[in-house]
């Protein structure tokens, strides 16, 4: 029998899936010998070259105060006062996909993430992505070129195509695909056992 596939939506420039993190560590490896897990790019803010208002990143810097209150998740917020703040997170999900050829996906989310939360370094610029595939060893020669091919944006546009037709709006949203049928699950950002109970119990109720 086809295993089961636990889709997550997530964006590497976004706060909650960052607040998440933890929490998803330990699904996904309590989880992986009994589903498929397949991560897939939301997509949560295309490219812009226009710096982000001064409400706007107000706005942003006040998620982080709630999530770090919330969840625990660190935030450096000299992010706002080194960098020129860009609402894009099209160049982030665009590295991921140029690792992800590299068989490198969760090492690429993870530095962007560590990048972008704990060193204050802006993901939104390609230069900041380049050092970070560098950083984690990755052949920079061969990620430049896929991170910068008008292939890899229309797959990037494919992606949260599919992300949004199974239901993934809002990052980071997970899903269990088996039969032929999508089950969207709750998000609960501080147990993990809650999301692994639920993950098996649906993909038991399977003849």
């Amino acid at each position: 029998m086809t295993k089961a596939t636990l889709y997550y939506v997530y964006d590497p420039m976004c706060s909650w899936c960052w607040g998440f993190k933890s929490t998803w560590d330990t699904i996904q490896s309590t989880l992986k010998q009994d589903v498929a897990i397949q991560y897939v790019l939301g997509g949560l803010a295309p490219d812009t070259d226009i710096a982000m208002p001064e409400t706007m990143q107000r706005q942003i810097a006040s998620y982080w105060q709630r999530i770090e209150q919330e969840l625990g998740a660190v935030f450096n917020y000299e992010f706002w006062s080194k960098n020129t703040p860009r609402r894009a997170t099209y160049p982030a999900c665009r590295a991921i996909l140029a690792a992800r050829k590299q068989n490198a996906e969760q090492a690429m989310n993870q530095a962007i993430q560590q990048g972008y939360y704990l060193q204050a370094k802006n993901p939104s610029d390609d230069d900041v992505l380049i050092a970070l595939a560098q950083d984690i060893g990755l052949d920079v020669v061969q990620f430049e070129a896929d991170f910068k091919a008008q292939s890899t944006q229309q797959t990037l546009l494919e992606e949260i195509q599919f992300a949004r037709s199974i239901g993934g709006n809002s990052f980071p949203s997970l899903f269990v695909y088996q039969d032929s049928n999508v089950t969207e699950l709750p998000i609960d950002y501080k147990n993990p056992s809650t999301t692994i109970d639920l993950v098996r119990s649906l993909i038991t109720t399977t003849p």
